[in-house]
Formats: C-alpha cells, structure tokens, sequence
C-alpha cells in the first residue's frame, strides 16, 4: 500500500552545513522507500532509507523528520479537561516498537518524531529526548500523547550496533540545538536526558552557556563513581564470551526498573481493590514474555560498549557541571537500583545555581515508564512550562486535563473531599438562594473574594464543585512563598502546592490578578490571605482584610463582576491548640522561624498596618475531629461593568470594598446558622445516605 511522509532533511553533524530542505518519502513497494525534494534541490547526498513503523518516524539518516511547516502551524488552544491520552501506552507497546527498530541498517545516530505525538499548539517549544542505556529513542512512549500536545517532540535514535563515541553523540546534538536556536531565538529549548543521556544534556548545556535551555534530568548517569554498575565493567571485559550471558540478565533486571510501577500504569484510582488487583495484575502477566527482547536491545557487544560510554560520559559531564547555567529539573527515583538516583538529585542541586529536584519515593530506574509520573505534569506543577524567555502565569498556562482532573480529586484530594461533601449554594440577581452554582455568572471575567478557612482546605472542593458543575477553571492566587520561597525550592517531592499550580494557582500580585481578568478567567482572591488561612486559636471565621480597596479598582478596570462568599466547616473538621503565638513562647522554635523567613521567606504586605501585616508561615498544631461538612454560600453578584470611575475613585471603590466585605460576613452567617438545620452534617448520616441513595456530591443538605 503506497504511503507518503512529507518532512524536512538536514544534517546532525558538523556546525556549518547546508540548509535544510523538504523531502517528500514515498513508500512504492514492500519496505523500501524513495525519497524525492518537493523544493527541487537536489537530495542524492542525503537520500536515505526510511523506516515507517507503528506510530513513529525514524529517519534512515542524519536528520529530523518532523515537518516545520506543518508542526509550527499547530492547532488551537487546548480545551478544558483535555483529553491527554497518558494511560494508554504502557511497557509493552516500548516493546514492540522497539523490536522494530533495533532492526540493523547501518545508519548513525538520528532524530525521528513520534507520529501519535500529533500537532501541538501555537507556539510550542521544541523538546529533544536523550535515551538512556538501551539508546531506541521511545523511552517517551508513556508520555508521546502529553507532551505532543504541547511541544514539537524529537527523539534520538543510536543504533543497537552504533558506536560513536560520547563526544560525537555531543556534537550531534549540539549542532540540533545551534540549529533550531538560530531560527527560534526567544524561545526556550528542552533537553529531556534519561539516564546517560542526562549526561549528554548537561554537557550540550554547558558547552552552550549562551542558549537558553530547559534541562530535564531523569536519573541522570552523572553518578557512575557511586553506582552498582562501576564494578561491573572490568568483569565483563574479563569474562569469556559464554559467560556473559548469564551476566545480562542481572544487569537487566537492574535497567528493568520496578515492574509493579509499570504494571500499575492506566489503572485509575477510583477503581475498586479487586478491580484493581485484577488489572495490576493483568498487565503484570502482559510484561513477562516481552522481558526476553530486552536482550535483543542490549546485546552482550552493545552492553559492554554502553557501559563504556556511561563512564566516559560522567567523566565528561562532572568535570564540566560548572560552566552549565540553564534551568534544570532533575527527576530521580528512591528506589533505582542502577544508580544513587536520590543522592545524585541534592548533589545536583548544591552545584548547578538554577536546579531544582523532585524525588519520587516509590518508582524504580525506569521513571519514564512507571506509574506516578506524568511527566507534562511535572514539567507543569514546577512551572518549567514556558514559550518565551520567563514563564508567564497567564501566557503560558496549560489548563488541566482529564487525567490530571481526575488524580488531583480522587487521589490526592479523594479523603478529604468524601469526608467533607461540601454542599454548595448560591444568590441569584433577585436574591434568591438556590443550590448550586447557578447564581454564579458563566462569563468572565469574575473575581471570586471571600475567607479563607484553616489551612485552605477549602480550596480543593470549590475548584472541583467549578469543574463539575460549570466546567469553569477557577484560578486562585495563592501565597507567592509557594511559588518562589521556602516552601518551593526546599520541597524534594511532587507535592500538594504543585498540583495547585497545576490547577491554576499563581502568585498574589497585582500583575497576575490583572492578566487574569484581562483574559475573562473566573479568579479566586482571599483578600486575608496567609493570616487567615494560619489563624490563630479562637479565630475561625474572622477576617483579616486589608484596608485598601485595591481588587475593586482592578475588577473595576476590565469591567468584571465581584461575588463574594463564605465557607464554613473547618471547625467540624479540626480543633488549633498550637498556634503561632505558642511557637513564639519555645525559644528554639522561634528563633527557627525567624531565620527561615529572614534566608528566603517571601513577605507580602510588608507596608501594611495592624493583624492583616503577620503573613508568618507556619503550620499550626491541630486536633483532628470526626468530620463534619463544608458549606459554601456565593453571595449576590456586583457587577461593575461601566464603573471605570472606580480606578481613580477611592472613595467610591471603598464603598463597594465594605460592600463585599459586609457580604462575606453575612454569608458566613447565614452557614452557620442553617447548616444546624443540615440532617446529613454527621459523615455517619451522610454515609448510610450513599450507600443506598446518591454519590458522594448528591447528598441532600439544608434548605435554602
């Protein structure tokens, strides 16, 4: 069946080559394949094979298959609760495609582009992946749907057979990144290096000072010297032939990774025990027979020349982790078995200036391939994610998908959401409340003020209540020690305040509330901020306002619509009896806290007066209760649509400040109140209620 591919050709290696140009591949019979210039420039230097396989390019060659023209078009902005498509390549489907491209064709090292990786978006940046030890180029293949999205995907492929030394490996992707630097100069570059080929990122990056790069590292190479490996190379150059085979499969088991992570991959987490059991266990019987290929993508010649290059490339790697200057994300795993991935990640971090590190506790070498690692939510919770030279939390905001919907509020927020069932209601123009969110307008831009309960364990079931019901994305400000503090460079897990970011969160500060309203979003300001969220004993529902009616004159300037709201509940959930004002009594304790504000602590407020001025972050010390219930009332709307005068106006716009103000106490009241008259309030009532009636954001609650 005849078959075409339209790309562009060009060299990887050397720096001053011709220019690219647009070949056209045809398939015209069996597997073999012409290639003809739709430019007519003439290919008989560069004409290659070309290999079509299942659901990717290679290229026979030295070149990239990927279409400029077609690529950089992209497709629209993505929608709400995309469709992302992670879950739906495991192990096997690596296999697979790996048999297929570890077939010998005596080509050098190339770059392909994944065919399901798709079209990405307006203005995507390039993402170049770095194979690790088995050198295939589909250790993305979890991941190809994702990050296809929204970047312009490249992978390097070397040979099974290919022996270029590390330098030359350098050199090849040097003069990729030189290249698409020159004809892309404000926007960022992405080197995503898994295992040695985290070395060949960090040394392309240290080469290229001057190159804005993005360095992702997955269990980087850069610690052979500590590695269970290091002892292995002079044994197996020792060993007769025949010996070696019973020396691959050891080694292999190490690369391998932790196959229960693996198998654990599309399985949701709202599936019942047994279902899950049933399928983990499915597709740990899916993985056994494809074991044996592993031996077929390293062979005993190719192992012991990989393990070669890995030293030589540590070697040439640490010796220049000084000169590398571009942002780096390093991703390591807990339990990797091949190198001291863990240890490697905080050395990293105390000698590169701009490195930043996410452990994960449970996954084995194999990161890529294992479950709890979408790897464009990571890129996305540590607001790596940019299409220029600084991220921009408007800009350059990815809205969640469906798959990052559903872990973020039934895996991580799942308990808390059941034990809360938030009951939701709202005011409509005439003032009547309804159940719901109906009150609450569809378009933007709406700014949503109102208290914040302990802790912010408010935040999770508002989002969600949004999502589901409206599929509108509230994006909150948060607190911009969690964006820039303490609390966001000491943190060495993926964690709750990334997921945040990922939901939507950016910094409190006049910019990012005014490019978020400039842009009709729905955004969620609690003017007390930290002081209420960190409250002291005997403070709930109070609140720490500002005197400036700063929000009204930015809400008034685009035009948007105030709805003011309260929350209750974290009295029916925990009980404060330790506080700020107890920690300041422990001399130690104080002193700690001082010192951790004053090396890093991000104030805000630093110019205001009186209760709202303490933004000291801590935790405070807490008694859990049986849980009780989360209300939520949205007040009557202020629409402030023709009221511009409000920005010069301070007067008028103090007015509609108390206005809001006085509403977010009233509705707090109102909560109080009603919610004794609530019959499902108990978690016991609201439990038998589910077993036989409705799911968990059905359950009845008072009359309005």
């Amino acid at each position: 069946m005849a078959g075409a591919v339209t790309c562009p050709v060009w060299h990887c290696f050397g720096i001053n080559k011709k220019p690219r140009f647009r070949v056209r591949a045809e398939r015209l019979d069996g597997n073999e394949l012409s290639v003809v210039s739709t430019d007519g420039v003439s290919v008989k230097e560069t004409t290659v094979p070309v290999v079509v396989g299942k659901g990717y390019l290679v290229d026979g060659g030295n070149g990239s298959l990927k279409s400029r023209t077609e690529k950089r078009m992209g497709c629209e902005e993505l929608e709400l609760l995309w469709d992302d498509g992670y879950g739906t390549n495991t192990v096997k489907d690596y296999v697979d495609a790996a048999k297929d491209m570890i077939k010998p064709d005596g080509g050098p090292p190339r770059w392909f582009c994944p065919v399901e990786c798709g079209r990405p978006i307006k203005d995507s940046p390039l993402l170049l992946f770095l194979p690790g030890l088995d050198g295939v180029g589909m250790g993305l293949i979890l991941h190809h749907k994702p990050l296809g999205k929204v970047f312009e995907v490249q992978c390097l492929h070397i040979p099974v057979h290919d022996r270029t030394p590390f330098e030359g490996l350098v050199k090849l992707v040097e003069e990729t990144v030189r290249l698409e630097h020159a004809s892309r100069l404000n926007c960022p570059i992405y080197l995503v290096g898994d295992s040695i080929g985290g070395c060949l990122a960090l040394a392309v990056a240290a080469r290229n000072p001057s190159i804005d790069l993005v360095i992702i590292l997955v269990n980087p190479a850069t610690s052979l010297g500590r590695s269970r490996l290091q002892p292995f190379l002079p044994i197996l150059e020792a060993f007769p032939d025949g010996l070696h085979v019973r020396t691959i499969p050891f080694l292999l088991s190490l690369v391998i990774g932790e196959p229960l992570k693996m198998a654990e991959v599309g399985v949701e987490g709202r599936l019942l025990p047994t279902q899950k059991i049933e399928r983990i266990s499915s597709n740990l019987t899916a993985l056994l027979p494809f074991y044996s290929g592993l031996a077929d993508i390293l062979p005993t010649e190719t192992l012991i020349w990989k393990l070669k290059l890995i030293k030589s490339a540590s070697a040439y790697t640490n010796s220049r982790l000084h000169a590398v200057k571009a942002e780096v994300l390093v991703l390591a795993s807990d339990k990797d078995h091949l190198f001291p991935s863990g240890e490697e990640a905080l050395r990293l971090k105390k000698l590169l200036p701009n490195c930043m590190i996410r452990i994960f506790k449970d996954n084995g070498h194999t990161l890529l391939m294992e479950d709890s690692m979408n790897l464009l939510t990571v890129i996305k919770g540590t607001c790596k994610y940019r299409r220029s030279k600084s991220h921009d939390f408007t800009k350059d905001f990815l809205p969640p998908s469906m798959s990052e919907y559903r872990y973020t509020f039934n895996n991580v927020f799942g308990f808390l959401n059941f034990a809360s069932c938030s009951s939701l209601f709202s005011t409509m123009e005439n003032g009547k409340i309804v159940k719901g969110l109906a009150g609450v307008p569809d378009e933007g831009p709406v700014l949503l003020v109102g208290n914040h309960m302990l802790l912010g364990m408010d935040l999770s079931s508002l989002c969600e209540a949004f999502l589901r019901e409206k599929k509108i994305l509230v994006r909150g400000v948060a607190h911009p020690e969690l964006f820039w503090g303490n609390f966001h460079t000491s943190s060495n897990v993926f964690n709750y305040f990334d997921l945040m970011k990922v939901m939507g969160a950016m910094p409190v500060s006049p910019k990012s509330l005014l490019k978020a309203l400039s842009t009709n979003s729905h955004v969620l300001l609690y003017p007390g901020g930290a002081r209420e969220a960190l409250h002291r004993k005997g403070e709930a529902y109070k609140l720490f306002w500002p005197n400036q009616p700063e929000f009204v004159r930015f809400a008034a300037q685009f035009g948007a619509t105030i709805v003011p709201f309260g929350a209750v509940g974290e009295d029916d959930m925990a009980k404060v009896v330790f506080d700020y004002y107890d920690y300041m009594k422990i001399p130690m304790l104080n002193d700690r806290i001082k010192e951790v504000i004053r090396n890093g602590g991000v104030q805000i407020r630093d110019k205001a007066k009186g209760e709202v001025a303490s933004q000291e972050i801590f935790i405070p010390g807490m008694i859990p209760k049986i849980p009780g219930r989360f209300y939520y009332l949205f007040g009557k709307p202020i629409k402030l649509k023709g009221r511009e005068d409000l920005v010069e106006n301070r007067e008028s716009a103090n007015e509609v400040y108390l206005q809001a103000k006085a509403e977010v106490e009233r509705c707090i009241g109102y909560l109080l109140k009603k919610r004794e008259e609530d019959p499902f309030r108990s978690i016991i009532n609201r439990l038998i209620y589910r077993t036989f009636y409705a799911p968990l954001h059905q359950v009845p609650s008072f009359k309005p």
